[in-house]
């Protein structure tokens, strides 16, 4: 038996209790205004959403007689909630039976704990639910299932409709009530692309992927139709103790960033340059090397044309910043319209592997790749005890850099510590 737990309208309900606010009742947003009127809103609260206004709107689109609050973003305090709401998971629920989904999303194993404490899940939910509230003034939604899936369906569908924010699905139940939902995106795991190849042979809810033929979803969908069957069952093998023990065969790290505005290519190429160099020490603190790196360009948002995309094997693996930018950057000249300017940048360091596989060849100098990653130790000790901009290179003060700035953010978003 599994619990699904939500914090409802996370950001923005922490914004409302940090402000003595009730977020039934008053309208609060989470965006920072000082970008454009294009930016997303993080969050709204759910007396603004009643109203109409999306979540995820962008602040242009929310009407003009609505009158709200507009909270800057604060990702530094909204983890720091996480945090204690953790906490109280752990008064209940030991940590090898909960897995963390997100900043405001957890599921939580409770099959051993019914009856130690003598509770229904349902009671069990209500009871942790009640405690977070207790110690954070947030409110929770929470999913009741006999399986990983049963119980996100349970949060994401059922809880929705239930007066008590909570829902409840076994197996049999699942295809009793939700088999002939509509749309199929409000189902875990499945997106627009999946359902639109489905509405192509005549299939819009889980009743008929379960009783269609399976040589064609293998057809359609490969090695993921088995996971869609299973799913149109309401069935779910994997255990958060597989989760645990789960170790992938291959590993890559990544950096990404949206910029606030067109980047001509020469101002591209800093962008790459910073992003390649932040990742190189995040190799070393790892104590990891890559074997390829992988950029990926968008272009301006207005030429509405496909993005530029490579990848680049590199001659040994290494976390040498000087070797790896100057690989990157070659890249990005080659894949990249130098006419066209950019607007989204994602680097990826490719096959990560323990440093003890780095190898050498006979046009490098070990003994100057050794002084280059212990510069790098060096500069990660300085910024892990002084900040991250207590170090900085050249590139980082030239015009239209963005390491500065982004370093004062979690996640893309200000921290609320500048």
């Amino acid at each position: 038996m599994y619990l699904c737990i939500d914090l409802k309208s996370f950001y923005a309900s922490v914004e409302c209790v940090e402000r003595g606010l009730d977020p039934y009742k008053d309208n609060l947003i989470v965006a920072d205004l000082s970008r454009t009127e294009k930016t997303i809103c993080l969050a709204a609260s759910p007396a603004i959403k009643a109203l109409g206004v999306s979540s995820r709107c962008r602040v242009f689109e929310i009407p003009k007689n609505i009158k709200y609050i507009a909270a800057v973003p604060r990702m530094a305090l909204y983890m720091e909630y996480s945090a204690r709401i953790y906490s109280v998971y752990l008064k209940y629920i030991s940590r090898e039976d909960i897995h963390v989904y997100s900043v405001d999303e957890a599921f939580l194993d409770v099959t051993d704990y019914l009856n130690l404490y003598q509770m229904s899940a349902k009671e069990l939910g209500i009871k942790i639910m009640e405690d977070v509230f207790e110690t954070t003034g947030i409110t929770a939604t929470c999913g009741i299932g006999t399986n990983l899936y049963l119980a996100k369906i349970a949060l994401d569908i059922t809880a929705k409709h239930a007066d008590d924010n909570i829902g409840y699905l076994t197996e049999e139940l699942y295809c009793e009530t939700l088999w002939e939902h509509q749309p199929l995106t409000d189902f875990w795991r499945l997106g627009p692309g999946t359902a639109k190849k489905l509405a192509s042979v005549g299939i819009f809810n889980m009743k008929q992927i379960a009783m269609a033929d399976e040589d064609m979803l293998y057809k359609m969908f490969g090695v993921d139709a088995e996971l869609l069957i299973d799913h149109a069952w309401g069935v779910e093998p994997t255990l958060i103790s597989d989760i645990k023990t789960y170790s992938p065969t291959t590993n890559s790290i990544t950096s990404g960033q949206v910029l606030d505005r067109d980047y001509a290519h020469d101002e591209g190429r800093l962008i790459v340059k910073e992003m390649t160099d932040l990742l190189c020490l995040d190799l070393v603190a790892r104590e990891c090397v890559t074997e390829s790196i992988t950029l990926h360009i968008g272009y301006s948002n207005a030429l509405k044309i496909a993005p530029a995309h490579g990848s680049a094997r590199l001659s040994f693996p290494t976390s040498s910043a000087r070797i790896i930018v100057e690989a990157v950057e070659r890249l990005y000249d080659e894949i990249k319209d130098k006419n066209f300017p950019m607007r989204r940048a994602f680097v990826y360091f490719n096959k990560i592997v323990p440093e003890g596989f780095e190898q050498y060849n006979m046009f490098v100098n070990p003994e100057d790749l050794k002084k280059e990653h212990d510069m790098q130790k060096a500069i990660i000790d300085i910024k892990s005890k002084f900040g991250k901009n207590a170090i900085l290179k050249g590139m980082n003060l030239e015009e239209g850099a963005k390491t500065i700035e982004r370093n004062a953010q979690i996640g893309g978003h200000r921290s609320g510590e500048e």
